[in-house]
Order: C-alpha cells, then structure tokens, then sequence
C-alpha cells in the first residue's frame, strides 16, 4: 500500500527523516578543539587577535603573536585545513640573487615537474622588513613543502610549519636547525681546494676574507682555507684574515685593508664571489693588477665571476643540484618516508680562469 503521509519512525516522521537526514550522532571533543574564546582568554587577548595570529594578520605584536602560538601547540591546535588549490613545492628567499635563485627554481621544477607538482616561489624581505610574519600565509597555502634559501628561519618557524603539517627543508641555513632536514655544499672542501690551487701556484702570503663567523657556511669556508695552510706547513698569520659580510663594499674596502698592508698577501681567498669582485675594485684603486699584483679566488661561480676581467678563479656551488637535493627531500617527508641523515651536502668544484697566477717575486 502506498506510504501515507501521516506514516513516522520512531517519533519522526518519514517526511523529516528524508528532509534531514538520518540523525548524527555526537562527536566526542579532541584534543585540539578548544574554542577561539578560551584561547584568547588563556592569553589574555581578545578573540579577534587570535584570529589575525590564525590568518597571519599584522596587527598584533611579537610578544603577543608568539604567546597565542605557543598556546595554540600547547593545547594541540591545528588550523583548519582549507582545500588545497594547488599541490606543489613553494621555495621562500630573502632577496632573489639573479641565477643563483633561478638555477635553485631549475633544480626544484626538474624533481616537481616529474610528479606534476608545480613550483612557486616567494621573496619575504618585503613582510620581514615591515615586521610582518612570513609563515602564517604559507600556512594558509598549504604547499605539498617548503624549501627556505633564506638565513632569517629560526626553530620557532618550523616548529610552526610541522604543527601544520608542512614538511620544510632549509636550503644551506646559517645556523644548525635540527631536527629540520638541510641541503648545502661543500663549504669546507671548496675553500680547502681553493687555497691548495694557490698554494700549488707558489703562493705563501695568502690573505681570506670570510662571511659572517655566526654563519656555518662561513665557518667552515675559513675552517677549509687554515686547513689548506696547515696540510702544507705555512704558518697562519691571522693579520692577513678579515671578516665581513657577502657584499661588492665588504670586499673592496677590507680587500683595501689588506693590499695597504707593509707586507701585503700575494693572494686573496674571498667568503663569495661578491666579495671578490670588490677586491678586484681594491686593486684598482691600489694601483694593482690582477693576477699580475695579486691573485683573487671567490666563491659560488656567479654569472658575473666569468664576465669579469681577467675571469675570476670560483669555487662553483651546484645550485640547481642543490635545488633538486631538496626537492626530493622535501618530497620524501611529504610522503612519510624517515629520513637517514640531518643535513645532505653536494660537491663543489673549482672554476680556474684568469684572476690566479703564481707571485710575482719581490
């Protein structure tokens, strides 16, 4: 017989069961599900400060920022996952060096592209220097994984990251991040071999120019250059060192310091390539050639290193190589896959050309 209108189950009728649905059962609260407003209260904030934290809002100060986020782990927040528009690896620079920042993009695509990934890119000095957070709008993105080319990430970033589930890996990092994954190059061989080409040359009085010591790169560039000296017994005189930043002006003035010295090296190993081409600008206004007067090696194998006259003498970093090291790893952690060593390191080689030549005798 037909179903009458007046037909119910239980104490519903037929008409509202199929207007409503079957009837849904509560879902017990997890850990995680504490509301705004308890959150905000805890922090002593209102519940629209939470929000711009959640949304990576400006607005709210540092002190604050970082007080709602450790709330937020403390009591195992998670954001709301919104859908992802696009699945792909996202690479965040602090200022984008020409090639080098292209040949990491290069090396990032070739690993993105074989699992129809795409690859995005993001320059944060703008946000860093208004002091605005970079990590809340990745969060917002939510990319397969982040690569960072960038010194200014610290733990708390990628404590942030991981609570989101966002596998990062930091690409040649100044400091040390573990347990987050880093890829770099061989700092400490490079130099090693570009002080042994010297050397090899007749050089003894060789001059460095280094980085910043807090930056591991740095470090283990001048660790490579006295390693170089004390394989080959040539005492070190740290008069001839020189610590700067990686800029044209660092090299040229300290590149000044060293080649007005009474008893000036013969050589100069430089932190990067920057640097050394300020010290050919040093020579320059010393009256001095180069190699003639003094021999100048760099580092990283810039397009510039190879324009210049004479050619500079470089370690090369592989850049794009080093791209798609952390692509892959980055990529590994996104599928699950444990991880069997901290940090991944790819070979350098050295670039002769024409910036090195044996001393001239005195």
């Amino acid at each position: 017989m037909p179903w009458s209108h007046d037909v119910v189950t239980g104490s519903r009728r037929l008409r509202d069961v199929i207007e409503e649905g079957p009837p849904q059962r509560r879902r017990a609260p997890r850990r995680g599900d504490l509301p705004v407003a308890e959150i905000a209260q805890l922090a002593g904030v209102s519940a629209p400060t939470v929000s711009k934290v959640l949304n990576g809002r400006a607005g709210v100060g540092e002190q604050t920022r970082q007080r709602v986020e450790t709330l937020l782990r403390a009591h195992g927040y998670r954001r709301p996952i919104p859908i992802r528009m696009t699945q792909g690896i996202e690479v965040v620079f602090y200022g984008m060096l020409g090639s080098i920042a292209v040949d990491i993009l290069r090396g990032v695509e070739e690993v993105a592209g074989a699992r129809d990934l795409t690859v995005g890119f993001t320059d944060v000095s703008r946000r860093v220097l208004a002091g605005l957070p970079w990590v809340e709008p990745l969060l917002l993105r939510r990319p397969t994984g982040v690569i960072t080319v960038f010194s200014g990430v610290t733990a708390e970033h990628c404590d942030l990251l991981a609570a989101s589930g966002i596998p990062l890996v930091a690409l040649d990092p100044t400091g040390d991040l573990y347990p987050t994954p880093a890829v770099g190059a061989s700092n400490w061989g490079g130099a090693l071999g570009a002080t042994r080409h010297l050397l090899e040359l007749g050089h003894r009085r060789i001059g460095a120019i280094t980085g910043p010591v807090k930056d591991l790169s740095s470090r283990a560039r001048l660790d490579g250059f006295r390693a170089a000296l004390d394989n080959a017994g040539v005492p070190r005189d740290d008069g001839l060192v020189r610590q700067g930043i990686f800029t044209f002006e660092q090299g040229r003035d300290l590149g000044l310091e060293l080649l007005r010295l009474p008893d000036p090296p013969t050589a100069i190993v430089c932190g990067d390539d920057l640097q050394a081409l300020g010290v050919y600008e040093a020579a320059r206004l010393a009256g001095l050639r180069i190699p003639d007067d003094v021999s100048v090696v760099g580092f990283d194998d810039i397009d510039q290193a190879a324009w210049a006259s004479p050619g500079l003498t470089t370690v090369r970093q592989p850049f794009s190589e080093m791209g798609t090291t952390a692509a892959r790893v980055v990529l590994a952690l996104a599928d699950g896959e444990q991880l069997d060593q901290p940090r991944y390191e790819v070979g350098t080689s050295l670039v002769v050309r024409g910036s090195t030549a044996p001393p001239r005798s005195r």
